[in-house]
């Protein structure tokens, strides 16, 4: 099923489910008030939103159907406003083997051995049209094409066949770095000035809309990045991704419990070059490492304001599955 959550002046927003097409949706808020309530009791929540998610596909004379409106995504929030943790992955090693090639060095072994994960911000979560406000184009504002899942709860020391499991439902996510505050960040070993607010895509969905494109807990699907209306990524998401969504859900379970409702995200999407496709790239940093790599300067620039991103998933008909994160940049007023 897909669900969004619609924008109601609360903290949480207004839980709605979602047709197939995208094109219609359906208030929830008769079976649970926002999303957060239905991870919380979702084995017997989610039942309930399947339902109401056949009815509205199939049209049919329910009057719960007859209810459904057009939706829209610019009133949508992100799907979970609100996570209960959210944390970042890096599972797409060619993304950091870039990195480490244009700075003169190698990845770490240890990064290729066990998924590497950092906690990130779980609140304040951008809708998928909503500007991304910052003050400074000198901090080098980057895009982040990623996807996440959404866990259930799971105990502590959890395996991934476990975890697997508790995945409720994938999101898209453009998940911004300031690339020119990252490096005292990291020096410093401490902080979190580098990463603001992430967007997300306006659907959330369970892993069956995917079909047999969800393969071992991966979304092999394409992911299409554009910058200013122009094609910069096409991307296949199953691709080198060196641990699976259940790897990573796992790693984070196995000092602590993890609690339903936190978000884990892959990391930036990166594929190899191949004979048969040339994938282009999910975040303007990848484009400058190539640069560099090649012993030149970097040219590409990093984001500037009024400069916009689309981000979107296709599923195995060609159709949007998540629906489009389409951000601007805009200056913050003093």
């Amino acid at each position: 099923m897909k669900l969004a959550s619609l924008d109601d002046g609360t903290r949480d927003g207004q839980l709605a489910v979602v047709s197939r097409d995208l094109s219609t949706a359906h208030i929830a808020d008769g079976i649970a008030p926002n999303l957060r309530a239905a991870l919380d009791d979702w084995v017997f929540i989610a039942p309930q939103l399947d339902a109401l998610y056949r009815q509205l596909n199939d049209g049919k004379g329910d009057a719960k159907a007859r209810r459904a409106f057009d939706f829209d995504p610019t009133q949508c929030m992100a799907p979970l406003p609100r996570a209960s943790a959210r944390v970042c992955g890096a599972t797409y090693l060619h993304h950091h083997d870039l990195e480490q090639r244009a700075l003169g060095s190698s990845l770490r072994a240890a990064w290729r051995d066990a998924p590497q994960l950092r906690q990130a911000a779980a609140d304040g979560l951008l809708g998928p049209t909503q500007d991304l406000v910052l003050a400074r184009e000198e901090w080098g504002i980057d895009f982040g094409a990623e996807l996440a899942i959404v866990s259930g709860n799971l105990r502590q020391g959890a395996t991934p066949d476990a975890a697997l499991g508790q995945i409720r439902l994938l999101l898209l996510a453009n998940d911004i770095t300031l690339r020119n505050l990252a490096p005292d960040a990291l020096a410093a070993g401490f902080g979190l000035q580098a990463k603001p607010a992430t967007a997300f895509a306006p659907v959330a969905v369970t892993p069956d809309e995917l079909g047999d494109a969800w393969t071992a807990a991966k979304a092999a699907l394409p992911l299409r990045v554009r910058f200013n209306g122009n094609p910069v990524g096409t991307l296949e998401a199953g691709e080198d991704m060196t641990f699976n969504f259940a790897q990573l859900l796992s790693a984070l379970a196995m000092t602590r419990p993890v609690t339903a409702g936190t978000i884990v995200g892959s990391g930036i999407v990166s594929n190899r070059a191949t004979r048969r496709h040339t994938p282009g790239y999910a975040s303007l940093a990848e484009a400058r490492w190539i640069e560099m790599s090649a012993g030149g300067d970097a040219v590409t620039p990093f984001m500037r304001f009024g400069d916009t991103v689309r981000i979107e998933m296709l599923d195995e008909k060609g159709t949007s599955l998540f629906g489009a994160i389409e951000q601007t940049l805009r200056a913050a007023v003093a």
